[in-house]
């Protein structure tokens, strides 16, 4: 049986990105397995639905114990104005996932 949380980080993201207009901050939501660790599902606060998807492939699937990966993966190929802004929000969200786990055991 799958173990799931659902966990949350956010950055500021540039003044100019249409991001910041939008919603203020830039978050990121993950679903993460406690079991294995993979990241089941995740969505970001993108304006396109194109850059909500292509991050979605970046990620699913990862783990999120391998954050150094991930924010490797993001800095090859996600070249969007918000790639620091998606990669502090995964750090946020890697390290609320190890402090919420880290209560489970």
């Amino acid at each position: 049986m799958c173990s799931s949380i659902f966990v949350t980080g956010e950055a500021k993201s540039p003044s100019n990105n249409p991001i910041t207009s939008k919603f203020g901050l830039f978050f990121i939501g993950l679903v993460v397995d406690t079991d294995t660790h993979r990241i089941l599902d995740a969505e970001c606060t993108a304006t396109l639905a194109l850059t909500n998807s292509f991050v979605r492939s970046l990620i699913v699937g990862a783990g999120i114990d391998e954050e150094e990966d991930l924010v490797e993966r993001i800095s090859t190929r996600y070249h969007g104005s918000s790639q620091r802004a998606l990669i502090t929000a995964l750090r946020n969200a890697a390290s609320k996932y190890r402090c919420a786990t880290d209560n489970t055991r």
